[in-house]
């Protein structure tokens, strides 16, 4: 493999989702979600645990050093593990692990030429390391070779297909190449591996709703929900499409739920208005327009607020109580024009808190980062101590 590799920014907009319902026409052009990215953690495997049960080398020196590499890694002292680390591969260039958790440490510091190259040394040493492959694969995706990634990953998965973590990752980089279908059997696979993998969930309605399969992203939205209630997004979405569906009482009963579970969720106050207001019950949405409103302006959503203002002042008119018209015969009035969800073209991103989290285990790792509009990746695996 080239120690050379091409660095593109891994960033991947998406375009919004076109389902044809006239009634609805542009209902999910304004609510569809993009991919939302959560702050990558590192995932220790039970293995990574144990120090000494597991001879990784002959030479005495060297497994000492790198046992003080794995404390150190444990401690977040990159540093000290990298020169562990680093020593204990000059004195037994043949540790495979060693190459693998430099790689991650790397990975972790977002140096991705060197880990790319680790874990290459890592797959040399061991051939048969699925955690080294699958390593490779999310720096490779970060570096933006998804094509490589792709490869990548399901080498991890031919040699243990157990591994959620690859399945999923699998699916997000075949969603960036536009493989579709590919990316929603990935999605299942690797819910059937996790089923608490929340973001898998909602990674495959998305894929869902792309395809047109309406039903079956409504069925993973309602799976969505209820391991994740607080998922402002996911309520969105799921009432959205009940109500292309014409599931309009449905669709209600899912914006009262998101509320009752975020009683400042601002989108789904509009979204249970427009609903309301298609159901000709114009006082009722007046009420919910009036409290998206007061949440757009305590959330500094001026523009949004805004939109509201103006939308509260044309449901006044509509509700004024008419003046009799004298000797004139009455004119039927034009019926009110029906509401699309969502005020702009712009989706309402949820808080950061709200943003689904990957399960966390012990000795997890929160790195800080900037949320970004990007496909979720399951973060990087340090071996365990039973391969090399």
């Amino acid at each position: 493999m080239s120690e050379k590799h091409q660095l593109r920014q891994w960033f991947c907009s998406f375009s919004q989702l076109a389902l044809h319902r006239s009634a609805y026409r542009q209902l999910l052009s304004t609510s569809v979600a993009m991919l939302v990215l959560a702050v990558p953690t590192l995932t220790n495997l039970p293995g990574s645990k144990v120090l000494a049960q597991n001879v990784v080398s002959q030479n005495l020196e060297a497994a000492s050093f790198f046992q003080q590499g794995v404390m150190r890694y444990h401690r977040q002292d990159w540093q000290g593990a990298e020169y562990a680390f680093r020593e204990a591969l000059r004195l037994d260039s043949k540790i495979g692990m060693a190459r693998n958790y430099l790689g991650t440490i790397f990975l972790q510091q977002n140096r991705l030429d060197v880990a790319v190259q680790e874990f290459a040394e890592a797959i040399k040493i061991n051939p048969n390391s699925s955690q080294a492959y699958y390593n490779l694969g999310l720096a490779l995706q970060r570096q933006g070779q998804r094509e490589a990634a792709i490869t990548a990953y399901r080498q991890s998965l031919l040699i243990d297909p157990t591994i959620a973590a690859a399945e999923y990752n699998l699916g997000v980089v075949l969603y960036e190449q536009g493989q579709i279908p590919e990316a929603i059997a990935a999605y299942q696979q690797a819910i059937n591996l996790d089923t608490h993998n929340s973001n898998a969930y909602f990674n495959l309605a998305i894929a869902q709703q792309q395809q047109g399969q309406i039903q079956e992203a409504i069925t993973t939205y309602k799976q969505l929900v209820e391991q994740d209630p607080d998922n402002a997004v996911a309520y969105s979405n799921l009432g959205s499409l009940m109500a292309l569906q014409g599931q309009t009482s449905e669709a209600i009963a899912v914006y009262q739920q998101a509320i009752q579970h975020n009683p400042k969720n601002a989108s789904a106050y509009y979204n249970l208005g427009v609903a309301l207001y298609n159901q000709g019950n114009f006082k009722t949405a007046n009420s919910a327009f009036k409290r998206a409103h007061h949440e757009y302006n305590a959330q500094g959503n001026i523009a949004q607020a805004e939109k509201m203002q103006t939308l509260m002042q044309q449901m006044a008119q509509i509700l004024a109580p008419k003046p009799p018209q004298v000797a004139q015969t009455e004119t039927p009035a034009a019926p009110a024009a029906a509401l699309n969800l969502f005020p702009d073209n712009n989706l309402q991103q949820p808080n950061q808190p709200e943003v689904p989290q990957e399960n966390s285990q012990e000795n997890t790792q929160e790195p800080q980062g900037e949320p970004g509009y990007v496909p979720i990746l399951v973060p990087p695996q340090p071996t365990s101590m039973n391969s090399q």
